[in-house]
């Protein structure tokens, strides 16, 4: 397994706020946030549980995150290492209360069917804005709505101009495997 350095990870002081609804809180010291890893096998329940597969990042990228990044769901961009696209993502981070979780973890939604695993390639991601904290739920079916609104509002966020400028930023072209 590929370690990425904190050195690669990347903060802008200069980021526009995106707001949705008043849904989505931002702060400009905060986004966007350019970080990558390597996708590893998680608890097994995006797929087969509820429908909606995570790519889960490595350890090493969950270790690094700044400690302003509160435990809850973010949107933004995402670019896996074997193609040339970058695509809308949504991401938990935290300990997923309804499953009540020891370990904290990143899982990233990519908002594209990809028909197969993405196990070892490495994912590219900017991180734009935050949607809610990380709640409970009453029930499954509860979670399974919640994550879809989660979907819709990080969808709609990043129709906007100023999200969608991140697309082309320089990061998503620099080959996955470069270290600087």
């Amino acid at each position: 397994m590929r370690v990425f350095p904190t050195s690669l990870l990347k903060m802008s002081q200069s980021a526009n706020i995106i707001k949705q609804n008043g849904v989505c809180h931002q702060a400009k010291d905060k986004y966007p946030y350019f970080t990558k890893g390597i996708i590893v096998k998680g608890f097994g329940r995006g797929s087969k549980e509820l429908g909606i597969p995570t790519a889960n990042m490595c350890d090493e990228a969950v270790k690094s995150l700044p400690e302003s990044f509160d435990p809850g769901v973010y949107y933004g961009w995402s670019k896996l290492s074997d193609g040339p696209t970058v695509y809308k993502m949504v991401m938990s981070i935290g300990w997923n209360p309804f499953y009540k979780n020891k370990k904290k973890s990143m899982e990233v939604h990519i908002i594209h069917e990809f028909g197969r695993d993405l196990y070892d390639l490495t994912l590219s991601i900017c991180v734009l804005g935050y949607i809610r904290p990380e709640l409970d739920f009453n029930s499954l079916e509860d979670l399974i709505t919640e994550i879809k609104n989660d979907i819709k509002t990080a969808s709609d966020n990043l129709d906007t101009k100023e999200a969608r400028q991140y697309v082309s930023d320089k990061y998503f072209s620099h080959n996955a495997d470069e270290t600087s």
